[in-house]
């Protein structure tokens, strides 16, 4: 039979619980298959993103093998912001209106579909040779994927999670992405060696793809456990989906958040998509790529770890996210000094690390803000359209650094396979837009935690007026 725990709001007086109010918290229930749906969504979000940065981390291998150029290599991870940005509103409607169980199994398969699908061969009767438009179909289908496993953890954890649980529930859902990311730039460089490599890399990839569909067929058997976790999943009063979106342009605090830290994503993304072009220049090799790419999300899932569980007991959102964003946009400054000099590698996998530790951690507290700060919106809809903007802007960031870095003549310490490229004008312009959206939403940024305050006023009722005798004289804060 399944565990039940016990949950309560974030505070409240002495004066504020009285018995038949403690009483009523007892219904509030948490479930062991919690952990079940946790762990498939985890895995699910893992191997999407590492059939996302498949290629990245071995560009020149790839290059050479589909006979493609760097690229159109890298139009192999862009192709996943391009289709997730249109298909953002269907998932984020599927989530908050069909649920959590359909949405999940649908991007399971298609995640499989497409690591299947980037195996296949050339046309019949030719010797086999994977072709890029066959991998690039494959791509296509697990970006599609993606928003519907991404957009995921808010709902997940605010529909199965009590309060003091959320934002670590988040935490690990959220990394899971990150994690994926992790595998693909060590396993990438230890597979393909060399171009010929690149097959057994596609079926690496493909096979715990296969074996997530099928645990989240059969594991995920409801959208929603059979009662609520917590006094928001019961009294949730989630707007329609158009209504949403209306109240979230109306919100202010929303809006700095959407631009902002849609910017973060974006800068996050551009470092993991280039940073073995940008490194091989100054002679550093693919492995060591790997390696501070490794470093840069292995620390942020500390770092993720160490907040989530932090503002589940403290809960300051706020306070956590402006002074991380402030370290991380002195990192990103510094990686943008350190990844042009040569034989730096202990600066420049320090620098990596750190920027993950103080930027890629910050990933799940900023989605629980975005639903503190617009409820009663839907989870989905408020996280999805930060991860909307954070796909739009990586588009922009990326086509933006590619087109001003300049090509260089051979040298004999670059370590890149085909024409190495100049990247000092564009990591200026990366540091700049950093600090410059960093410093807006230090300044800017304020807002309530209303999904806090909602669950306060459920459960216990606010403000209330504890000098009255008369109990009918208690006032609650709308």
């Amino acid at each position: 039979m399944d565990d039940k725990d016990v949950s309560s709001p974030a505070s409240a007086s002495p004066a504020c619980r009285p018995n038949d109010e403690l009483k009523k918290l007892l219904h509030f229930k948490v479930y062991k298959r919690r952990w079940l749906v946790l762990l498939v969504l985890c895995l699910l979000n893992c191997s999407n993103a590492t059939l996302w940065l498949t290629f990245a981390p071995v560009a020149d291998q790839s290059a050479q093998y589909l006979k493609a150029t760097l690229a159109d290599i890298n139009w192999l991870s862009l192709v996943y912001m391009v289709v997730s940005v249109p298909l953002s509103v269907v998932s984020t409607w599927m989530l908050d209106t069909i649920g959590l169980r359909i949405t999940l199994i649908l991007g399971s398969w298609l995640n499989m579909f497409g690591a299947v699908t980037r195996m296949m061969g050339g046309p019949p009767g030719e010797v086999f040779r994977i072709e890029y438009a066959v991998v690039m179909l494959g791509q296509t289908m697990a970006a599609v994927a993606q928003p519907l496993v991404i957009f995921t953890p808010t709902k997940m954890a605010a529909l199965w999670f009590p309060d003091h649980q959320r934002a670590t529930a988040n935490m690990m859902a959220s990394m899971a992405n990150p994690l994926g990311i992790l595998v693909a730039n060590v396993v990438s460089p230890a597979i393909a060696r060399t171009s010929d490599r690149i097959p057994m890399l596609l079926l690496a990839y493909a096979v715990p793809a296969c074996v997530i569909c099928f645990l989240a067929t059969v594991a995920v058997r409801s959208s929603a456990p059979p009662t609520p976790p917590s006094a928001s999943a019961e009294f949730s009063t989630s707007e329609p989906f158009m209504q949403g979106v209306k109240l979230l342009l109306k919100n202010r605090a929303y809006l700095v958040l959407l631009l902002c830290f849609g910017s973060g994503v974006g800068v996050f993304t551009c470092f993991s998509t280039l940073l073995d072009q940008i490194l091989c220049v100054q002679g550093y090799t693919n492995d060591f790529a790997g390696l501070c790419a490794a470093l840069f999300i292995v620390f942020g899932i500390v770092g993720a770890a160490l907040l989530g569980r932090y503002v589940d007991k403290t809960k300051r959102f706020t306070e956590v996210i402006k002074i991380n964003m402030a370290f991380s946009a002195l990192a990103g400054i510094a990686f943008s000094v350190v990844c042009l000099m040569q034989r730096q590698s202990v600066a420049v996998a320090a620098v990596c690390s750190l920027f993950g530790f103080f930027g890629f951690s910050i990933f799940p507290v900023v989605m629980e803000v975005s639903v503190e700060c617009s409820y009663p919106v839907g989870e989905a809809t408020s996280a999805g359209l930060i991860f909307i903007s954070g796909q739009i802007l990586s588009i922009v960031y990326i086509v933006l650094l590619q087109s001003l870095a300049t090509p260089v003549a051979e040298s004999p310490r670059s370590t890149c396979g085909l024409a190495p490229q100049s990247w000092k004008v564009s990591m200026m312009v990366l540091a700049a837009l950093t600090t410059t959206f960093t410093c807006i939403f230090i300044v800017v940024f304020r807002t309530r935690y209303r999904r806090l305050e909602a669950e306060e006023d459920a459960t216990y009722g606010r403000k209330r007026d504890t000098r009255s005798t008369d109990p009918t004289q208690a006032s609650v804060d709308t």
